[in-house]
């Protein structure tokens, strides 16, 4: 490597420190409950050498020592350590967080922070999102088993960068909480069991391809260099998009992508694949669309925004007049609650709620179903106040839903800002972070769609790489920084819309239609209902049908020259539709025929009409009583007698003179009250009415008072609860998990122990070593079977003081050799004989604990009566003066004698190297054979007989003189009658009796 490459590879902080980067694959592993054997699988499928570095992140206990170093060692070759702070990233190595710390990775350094000891901590969300910061594609993410969502949020950011996504299968997991959490973003690659995932994961990082499978028929073949334009083609087919508007880099390195998950070598293969599976062409689409977003993302700019443009909106704007927002590009719906928020808090500022209307859009439908639910995982808290998340969310589980005051004043829909037309008058535009990835044309047609959305005045709020370059004449900046524009005029025309389905539908309305319903032939009863509308329309006067609350529900005649509409908002109270001079007349007739249940009628009256001059007519109020419902009135217009208006042809009205008209009650028959009379009377009413209301609104003010203010004391304290249980809930759930990650730690421990255990039952049975165990206060805690023989126990006398024990020992002193041996922890040993005739080898040795503290100890008893066998049978041989030596099968020596010994230290062999135990005798006679000792060959063939079974026995006599003196000796073998075989050889000086037989 050259100096300029290593330099490149080597960045210095501000601290000074120098890191070295980490040019492999990182496997970030998060797990939670139930995820030591998740872990274990997954290390198991994992070879050694891979050239990636793992990190594991945990919920672990803050007080309890983890030992998921040790256990994860026992399932993988690789090294596992425990991170410390600044430590380095090495490939093929396990790297675990420490208890009670968060852990981010800043270049191919480890950093720790200290765990928040209350609230709740997302530590896999953290390191995955830091992760995916430092290494992008070449970060890979794994959700194992575990409750809650953690790792949601941080796979987004993950996904985002161009990482890999692996999930564990819900189905294989103890707690799928965390797995369906991540699998429900749609953004994993792959979903397995955890011994599944290591050779996926192994494949991924090495491109090994894929196994082949059967691929459905084509529906036609695709030529090499157009696979990307029918990629774009299957695309905009399938969801309506026309990606070809997108960034065509963004779009490639998103195909390149998925191509590596997928495993195909080329962008023909992918095409292929594309046209045949459905399911990666809605996943490829998810992925260009990119839905990364979050609540009060930049949240130094949304609290500019609500100091600027929100706080300018709420106060310019009147209660009957709407506020709109519109959110483009919305996502999962984070941003469109975030502007929500900020708006109802404005509202409560300055204590007015205008009608509010957020209008939130996205292209992909997933995205609105997920956004209008309204439902967020517990990651939020990490992004919303305390505050706010008690205020404006409702916790349900792991989850937090929107309140409904927020979500009724948000509509989720679809849209395509690219090709759909935009919405109208809006105050608010917020479209961050969309524009970034268009083509520079398109940002061009989505902004001026934007503009042509705003009302005059309206605010625009961009991402931070966001720019109006083109339309900096139009616009005036708020805040340049948090890009924030203020619009300066309207734009009237629909600009590139006209070929928009809009324009295309206001063309199509503005023809004239034919009618497509044929005249019909009316029949007799339509006829004579037609001459009932004219007859009523023509001679009854014209009136008003009111209900009880005097609003109009339906007009009999032309009342335009006695109605009015008045400034403001439109109502159909009869107080405001009336002259200013009628109205206190009709309420006092209305009143009292509602009252009275009769008919009433005013005084002439002179109305002035602005078109008509002025007019006398009567007011006549009669009361309607439907066979079911409520009462309705009806006020009438009658002009005055003898005078009556009738419509002509045209509408126009003539002048009849007298007419006398049969009615059922005519006028004169109807009651006329007088109104000063009935007015003052209704005052004098209305003036006790209201003294003995006020009397009683200010004993009921008082008494609301006074529970008010203990109903607000009493809600103080239920939130101080109620925050105080959130946390303790937070907390709980935090330490059960916890908790079961040490309770998995510990079942792991104990089945280890248990393992332990059981081989040393087994070896203790192997052995046959009659053995006690003693705690400190000689309480019998342990004793294998062969203890039985000489302590009368049984298994039921665990937890006794061993003395209580009778015993067959021959030594009174054992037990205070016990009580010594724990007390100074010094090892004795010594031959004990006992009352069953063996003896044993006793042997006490304390045992302690890893603090040194002694716990008791163990005495063993060898019964040592076979090497006493053998030590007599070693006397008896030392005893007699014959040489007498034991062969084995081989014709190795075993053993020999006293005399054996003398006679070889007398003749040259004082070591016994040439014929001591382990030298081969054969041997020694072919080195005399080799001499020319003629007496040699014939022992060694008499030998090999006796240890073949040829022979019984073999005796042969033999000279071996010594400088002093001529010797003759007598040599005797004969086997030994044992399963392991061998010979005994015996030499005996027979100089005197075969001296005696020469001399003869």
């Amino acid at each position: 490597m050259s100096e300029a490459t290593e330099t490149d590879h080597l960045e210095v902080q501000p601290s000074g420190k120098v890191y070295n980067s980490f040019d492999g694959y990182v496997v970030a592993i998060g797990a939670s409950a139930g995820g030591l054997d998740a872990l274990e699988r997954f290390f198991q499928g994992m070879p050694e050498k891979t050239g990636a570095a793992f990190v594991v992140i945990q919920h672990l206990s803050p007080d309890h020592k983890s030992m998921m170093a040790s256990l994860l060692a026992r399932h993988t070759s690789m090294p596992v350590v425990t991170v410390a702070h600044d430590m380095r990233i090495e490939a093929d190595r396990v790297h675990l967080i420490p208890p009670a710390s968060l852990m981010t990775v800043l270049r191919d350094a480890l950093r720790l922070s200290p765990k928040n000891p209350r609230g709740l901590t997302l530590p896999i969300d953290l390191f995955f999102c830091s992760l995916a910061k430092e290494f992008g594609n070449r970060a890979i993410g794994v959700i194992l088993s575990g409750t809650g969502s953690d790792g949601t949020r941080g796979a987004v950011a993950i996904n985002d960068s161009g990482g890999f996504l692996l999930a564990q299968d819900p189905e294989s997991a103890k707690f799928d909480g965390m797995p369906r959490s991540v699998i429900a973003t749609g953004l994993v690659d792959a979903i397995m069991a955890p011994d599944e995932l290591g050779p996926r994961l192994v494949a991924h990082i090495h491109q090994l391809p894929q196994a082949k499978t059967h691929t459905p028929v084509l529906y036609h073949e695709i030529d090499k260099e157009n696979a990307h334009e029918e990629i774009m083609h299957l695309l905009q087919h399938s969801g309506g998009i026309n990606f070809r508007d997108y960034k065509p880099a963004t779009v490639m390195r998103r195909m390149e992508r998925r191509m590596q998950v997928r495993q195909t070598p080329d962008l023909l293969s992918y095409a292929r694949l594309l046209e045949s599976d459905r399911a990666e062409l809605a996943t490829l689409r998810r992925e260009l669309l990119i839905p990364v977003t979050s609540f009060f993302r930049d949240p130094e700019t949304f609290d500019t925004l609500a100091e600027t443009a929100i706080k300018t909106i709420v106060d310019e704007r009147g209660d009957n007049q709407p506020i709109r927002v519109w959110a483009p590009g919305v996502a999962t719906g984070e941003e469109a609650y975030t502007l929500a928020i900020l708006f109802a808090e404005a509202f409560e500022q300055c204590r007015r709620w205008p009608n509010f209307k957020l209008f939130a859009t996205d292209v992909e439908p997933q995205n609105i179903e997920t956004a209008g639910a309204g439902v967020f995982s517990e990651a939020i808290t990490t992004e919303l106040s305390p505050e706010r998340l008690e205020k404006f969310f409702t916790r349900r589980g792991n989850h937090f839903m929107v309140r409904p005051e927020i979500r009724q004043s948000i509509i989720f829909a679809r849209h395509n800002v690219l090709e759909d037309p935009p919405f109208t008058r809006m105050d608010l535009v917020s479209c961050r972070n969309l524009l970034i990835y268009f083509r520079s044309e398109a940002q061009e047609r989505v902004l001026r769609r934007l503009q042509y959305a705003m009302a005059p005045g309206g605010f625009l709020l961009l991402g931070p790489s966001e720019t109006i370059a083109n339309l900096q004449t139009d616009f005036t900046a708020v805040s340049s920084k948090h890009k924030i524009y203020r619009i300066l005029r309207h734009v009237s025309l629909p600009l590139d819309l006209a070929n928009s389905p809009l324009s295309r539908h206001a063309m199509s309305d503005s023809k004239p239609r034919a009618s497509v319903h044929p005249p019909s032939t009316g029949s007799d009863a339509a006829v004579i209902d037609a001459a009932q509308s004219l007859l009523l329309h023509t001679y009854a006067p014209t009136s008003l049908l009111l209900n009880q609350r005097h609003d109009l529900l339906h007009v009999f005649g032309d009342v335009g020259h006695y109605l009015r509409i008045g400034e403001g908002s439109v109502s159909l109270d009869l107080g405001k539709l009336l002259p200013n001079t009628l109205v206190s007349i009709a309420k006092a007739l209305l009143h009292k025929a509602a009252r009275d249940r009769a008919p009433l009628s005013s005084d002439l009256l002179g109305v002035t009409l602005s078109e008509r001059g002025v007019e006398r007519l009567r007011l006549v109020a009669r009361p309607v009583e439907p066979s079911y419902g409520e009462l309705h009135l009806l006020l009438s217009f009658e002009p005055e007698e003898g005078e009556l208006d009738v419509k002509g042809e045209g509408g126009a009205r003539v002048q009849r003179g007298p007419v006398e008209v049969e009615t059922k009650k005519s006028p004169a028959d109807i009651e006329v009250i007088s109104l000063d009379r009935e007015t003052a009377q209704r005052i004098e009413n209305l003036e006790r009415e209201l003294a003995a209301t006020r009397e009683s609104l200010q004993a009921t003010i008082e008494e609301l008072e006074t529970a008010n203010e203990e109903l607000q004391a009493t809600n103080e304290e239920l939130m101080a609860s109620n925050e105080e249980l959130q946390s303790s809930n937070e907390e709980l759930q935090s330490v059960n998990e916890e908790l079961y990650t040490v309770n998995a730690e510990n079942q792991e421990k104990i089945e280890i122990l248990n393992r332990l255990n059981a081989d040393l039952d087994g070896m203790a049975k192997a052995a046959s070593i009659a053995t006690l165990f003693v705690d400190s206060k000689l309480r019998l805690t342990r004793f294998t079977p062969e203890a039985t023989a000489l302590f009368k126990i049984r298994d039921s006398d665990l937890g006794r003081p061993i003395d209580d024990f009778s015993n067959l020992l021959q030594s009174p002193a054992f037990i205070s050799e016990l009580r010594r041996t724990i007390d100074s922890g010094e090892m004795l040993q010594h031959e004990i004989e006992a009352a069953n005739g063996r003896h044993y080898l006793a042997r006490v040795l304390p045992y302690f604990m890893r603090s040194g503290e002694s716990r008791g100890a163990v005495a063993t008893f060898v019964d040592i009566n076979s090497l006493r066998d053998v030590e007599r049978l070693q006397a008896v041989l030392d005893s007699l003066p014959e040489h007498v030596a034991v062969l084995d099968r081989e014709g190795v020596i075993t053993l020999v004698n006293s005399a054996w010994r003398r006679f070889a230290a007398e003749n040259g062999d004082p070591e016994l190297l040439r014929s001591g135990v382990g030298v081969n005798y054969l041997d020694a006679c072919d080195l005399n054979l080799a001499s020319e000792d003629s007496k040699a060959g014939e022992a060694r063939e008499g030998l090999m007989r006796v240890l073949s079974g040829e022979a019984p026995s073999f005796l042969m006599e033999y000279p071996c003189d010594s400088p002093e003196q001529s010797r003759w000796f007598l040599m005797h073998a004969a086997p030994i009658a044992h399963s392991a075989g061998g010979v005994v050889v015996s030499h005996i000086d027979v100089t005197k009796w075969a001296g005696e037989s020469h001399a003869q």
